[in-house]
């Protein structure tokens, strides 16, 4: 299925509040609200919208600290931490990447002590280099269209 400019206007709307309605999209857009729950709907076929979500803050639900952990997993031990790492409450995004580390991960801590005992888990698994996230510069940017 393609994204036509129609799409990218839906997208746009729904990437910026989820929880609009379709009447509410379709006044933005120039369309009719069942024209677009059809296009929703067929996004959502395409696997091209993939869910709808609530972002939670992580400081005003009690956690004092969010970091940034890369992995280098050593040899053997890469696989293993895929399973292990889905059953860790502490990661909210964890990419498999290329270069020297094979992990980054996104965390959030109750505080220090937390975190020391996090980094003590994932060191059965490989080496781990560790920052701390001080404040967002960009968060859930949009996705556009591509030039």
């Amino acid at each position: 299925m393609s994204i036509d400019n129609l799409n990218w206007k839906i997208l746009k709307c729904l990437q910026k509040n989820a929880r609009m309605s379709n009447a509410e999209i379709g006044r933005r857009v120039g369309v009719s609200s069942p024209a677009v729950s059809e296009r929703i709907k067929k996004m959502e076929d395409a696997e091209i919208i993939q869910g709808y979500t609530t972002f939670v803050s992580p400081f005003e639900a009690g956690y004092q600290l969010k970091a940034i952990i890369t992995l280098r997993a050593f040899m053997g031990m890469l696989k293993p931490f895929l399973q292990k790492v889905k059953t860790y409450d502490e990661v909210v995004n964890c990419y498999r990447i290329t270069g020297n580390d094979n992990i980054v991960m996104e965390v959030v801590l109750k505080n220090q002590k937390h975190l020391e005992s996090f980094i003590d888990q994932l060191i059965t698994y490989g080496e781990t280099r560790t920052q701390i996230v001080l404040s967002h510069v960009i968060r859930h940017s949009e996705i556009k269209p591509l030039d």
